[in-house]
């Protein structure tokens, strides 16, 4: 069975990538930019699978697939930049869901009062 790959080895391997470039890492700025660009490219073939705007044919076949791996790229990017640790980030983001916003939706095992 393949275990995959932990957030932090996705941040070093990311960061291996980047290191072997003069270039290094874009300014915040810079990679916010770019993070929109993707998230711009991943809602553009969102909306060509299931909105109402059809792709032209002279458009090329983007998988959601890919735009979802390089907005995943870029916010790596961003966070190895920043020397931010995804895993702790995420950490912090779901113990703040589990929390303040612990009773905001109807648990699926929850039956129906009417």
């Amino acid at each position: 069975m393949n275990k995959g790959k932990s957030m932090k080895e996705l941040q070093l391997e990311v960061d291996q990538y980047i290191s072997q470039f003069k270039e290094g890492y874009f300014s915040p700025l810079a990679m916010l930019a770019r993070l929109t660009e993707e998230l711009g490219e991943l809602a553009r073939e969102v909306n060509h699978h299931y909105g109402e705007k059809p792709k032209k044919s002279t458009e090329t076949e983007k998988a959601i697939e890919e735009e979802l791996g390089d907005l995943l790229f870029v916010t790596i990017c961003f966070a190895n930049s920043l020397n931010i640790d995804l895993e702790e980030a995420h950490d912090y983001v779901m113990n703040k869901f589990n929390t303040r916003d612990k009773n905001r939706w109807t648990r699926i095992d929850q039956e129906s009062v009417e």
